[in-house]
């Protein structure tokens, strides 16, 4: 009796699981709407599996619950001394002093260690063009994989 009691616990708490998901399940079509409403506008048709629906949608989910996507950054700095976050925080100013282009971050990671790490790059290729760049300044500098930010599509 204990045993189905916590079998019939795990398959409720598995489907309450399973219809939390599927709030996070939209078509292709709902990524190609138009928002303004032109009079020469064509019209947009999308034919195919609906297992391509459910696949883009766990992408696009697992991207959310990651906060970003899997790209590159320079890391310039890494220390773990005393007075480390205030180094961090000099080398950071000096960066966006000489680079204000390019976004940086201070970080720290455990068990002691702060880190300034810079740019969003997609590509290793991406990277590697900036990292001789930057190289110029922080010889040290190279590039490490981690979570981009999302690019912003609203540059014009």
């Amino acid at each position: 009796m204990f045993k189905k009691a916590i079998i019939f616990f795990i398959s409720g708490f598995m489907v309450l699981h399973l219809c939390e998901a599927q709030e996070f399940f939209f078509r292709t079509s709902d990524l190609f709407e138009r928002q303004s409403d032109h009079s020469e506008a064509g019209e947009l048709n999308i034919y195919q599996d609906k297992s391509m629906d459910t696949l883009l949608s766990r992408y696009v989910y697992a991207h959310k619950q990651m906060g970003g996507l899997q790209g590159f950054r320079i890391q310039i700095f890494r220390s773990g001394s005393r007075n480390a976050r205030t180094e961090a925080d000099k080398v950071r100013i000096e960066f966006i002093s000489d680079f204000p282009d390019i976004p940086s971050e201070l970080s720290y990671m455990e068990p002691g260690y702060f880190l300034v790490r810079v740019g969003n790059y997609r590509t290793l290729m991406e990277s590697t063009k900036y990292l001789y760049m930057i190289r110029r300044k922080y010889p040290d500098a190279y590039v490490v994989p981690c979570v981009i930010d999302y690019p912003d599509l609203n540059i014009k």
